[in-house]
């Protein structure tokens, strides 16, 4: 079964008026094609980062409509992911990917996800599929 993983970067373009991918982020979100799957680290990254860019109450309000998502789950990550991450994160110190990015690749492996909703490019490096497809630069 087709499902597709959302990482911090569309949340962010989502919830974010101004952000060059808002209107793409809307729009997919519109029209989601698969089930939606996210995970306890992107939710984690996506509030700290929504409450230092914007403060606490638009961090509290757009988590509270996450974690409430009729359109995509929360998954918490096992600890096999975990120590997976960290496996990758180390291994690949000629990128710079986050630890979070790390136990996204980990998870989406585990489950057979191919596709990613994210405007972060190191999707693309790890092998995955970006959507919604836009032109994007690295960011």
């Amino acid at each position: 079964m087709r499902q597709i993983f959302v990482d911090t970067s569309f949340w962010y373009a989502h919830a974010f008026a101004g952000d060059l991918h808002h209107k793409e982020a809307v729009d997919f979100l519109h029209q989601v094609p698969a089930p939606l799957l996210t995970t306890n680290y992107i939710f984690d990254e996506l509030v700290t980062i929504l409450r230092y860019d914007f403060g606490y109450r638009v961090a509290t309000e757009y988590g509270k409509r996450l974690m409430e998502s009729k359109i995509c789950t929360l998954v918490y990550l096992l600890p096999a992911d975990e120590e997976k991450a960290w496996e990758l994160f180390c291994k690949y110190d000629d990128q710079d990917f986050s630890f979070t990015d790390c136990t996204s690749f980990t998870f989406m492996q585990r489950l057979k996800i191919k596709e990613a909703a994210a405007f972060d490019v190191h999707f693309e490096i790890a092998g995955f599929i970006r959507l919604p497809f836009v032109s994007l630069k690295k960011q």
